[in-house]
């Protein structure tokens, strides 16, 4: 009976003990655990790639479509610009701002500056008419155009504005081809998934994806039948883009974010020189491969 009994005590204190120690050993929860109510920034570059499109032209005493126009982007590459104040705006970057509104979604706005350049050395159909006054430079160019193929290299100089002849057409979006949107996105840590023991506090992967929307603001360069070039900002049209990308946070705070990012631009509404009358529309889709750098922090 005595050994019974002391049988039982000792079981007890076993017992306590085990799940005492269980419950001071209780890890805290982890600051990565949950994103609702923090804000992010991130800074970053990026690469284009554009359909082809037709690109509408039209003016007094013209108005003709460049058919299947080749276009591409214009990379500076790994430079010192991307963190100069007075430069930044010569690379291809991107800028983010966002809010977790629940632990998986974060609404954000940004600035997409992408770069879009029409290939000098392309040759494409034109159709359509010209007829400017016989004292205008670019009446070289007169004529009716029905799928006529035409050297845009042709009288192109690239180190000046005042060619002569002029060419028949230089384009560019190249400060730049600013696409201003809002994005809702969803994030899921994958790391602490796939790997139970993962310190998520140290180094989280993320999976996010988006969708979003915007204006296009673009800076558009042009020298359009010997008129002068016109370069200033203009509220030219919408985008639609979807994104997925990876997300690699250190130390709860600092990310790397490379995303892929594709959508649709729809311009009707470009400014070509200083006359109101004058003006281009287009529209393309893209692909920007981009890498970014951030902090994510709770105010």
């Amino acid at each position: 009976m005595k050994q019974s009994l002391l049988m039982v005590v000792l079981s007890f204190c076993v017992f306590s003990q085990y799940t005492f120690s269980q419950e001071t050993v209780e890890t805290p929860e982890k600051y990565t655990a949950h994103n609702k109510g923090k804000f992010y920034i991130f800074w970053g570059g990026n690469r284009e790639s554009y359909s082809n499109s037709d690109i509408h032209f039209k003016g007094e005493n013209y108005d003709f479509i460049v058919t299947d126009a080749v276009a591409h982007d214009k990379p500076k590459g790994w430079h010192l610009d991307y963190i100069n104040p007075g430069r930044m705006t010569i690379p291809q970057t991107n800028l983010r701002i966002g809010y977790f509104i629940s632990d998986h979604y974060n609404i954000s706005i940004g600035l997409d500056h992408m770069k879009y350049v029409f290939t000098q050395d392309q040759i494409a159909n034109v159709t359509g008419y010209v007829n400017l006054p016989s004292t205008d430079e670019g009446s070289i160019y007169n004529g009716n155009y029905n799928n006529t193929p035409i050297n845009f290299q042709e009288n192109f100089n690239p180190d000046t504005d005042d060619t002569s002849p002029p060419p028949f057409l230089t384009f560019e979006h190249t400060d730049g081809l600013n696409y201003i949107n809002t994005e809702i996105s969803r994030v899921d840590d994958i790391s602490s998934k796939i790997f139970k023991s993962w310190n998520s506090d140290k180094v989280q992967i993320n999976l996010t994806e988006g969708l979003g929307t915007g204006v296009l603001l673009p800076k558009t360069n042009t020298r359009l039948l010997g008129k002068e070039r016109y370069d200033e900002f203009h509220l030219a049209g919408y985008g639609l883009s979807a994104k997925v990308g990876l997300n690699f946070t250190f130390f709860k705070h600092f990310f790397i974010q490379t995303e892929l990012k594709g959508g649709y631009i729809d311009m009707n509404d470009i400014r070509t020189t200083k006359n109101t009358s004058d003006s281009a529309s287009q529209h393309f889709w893209f692909l920007q491969r981009i890498i970014s750098f951030g902090g994510i922090f709770k105010i």
